[in-house]
């Protein structure tokens, strides 16, 4: 379905603001996506991506500002998150002894755990979401989005 019909516009929209509109809207409905398949996991979809960024550490710990460089979407509540994470036991936050305002953050064996259940069928929830693109049209719209995103920051 066209942006136009789905934001009932009347109006002829230049190709600029079709393009961006049609990012914001379809980035939404991506986001509506995940959150309803996180929610069986009982997991936000920032919170996932806390758990993989700990996961990519190997056993390692991580501080909070590098989690936050990291992070998909840099507006998160990155401690309240973690927090949360914490409280389910899938994290574990030590605080430096010599600075107390530096804390360390780790994925648990439970984060660990939860995170191979979802691996088992993350990707046919992903599959489902670009079912409508062929593998060509995939790479294509990947291009193109990283080439909108070069050096426009």
């Amino acid at each position: 379905m066209l942006v136009e019909e789905q934001l009932k516009s009347e109006s002829k929209l230049n190709a600029s603001t079709k393009c961006i509109l049609n990012l914001m809207y379809t980035g939404n409905w991506v986001n509506e996506k995940t959150s309803i398949y996180f929610k069986q996991f009982d997991l936000t979809s920032q919170q996932f991506n806390i758990l993989r960024i700990l996961r990519g550490q190997n056993g390692k710990t991580i501080n909070l500002q590098d989690v936050q460089e990291r992070m998909i979407s840099k507006m998160s509540n990155t401690t309240r998150l973690i927090e949360k994470l914490r409280i389910k036991d899938l994290v574990s936050r030590i605080q430096c002894e010599s600075n107390r305002r530096k804390i360390e953050i780790s994925i648990t064996d439970k984060g660990l755990e939860l995170l191979s259940v979802i691996d088992k069928s993350l990707r046919t929830h992903e599959n489902e979401t670009t079912k409508n693109l062929t593998e060509k049209e995939a790479i294509l719209l990947n291009e193109l989005l990283n080439k909108l995103r070069t050096n426009n920051k």
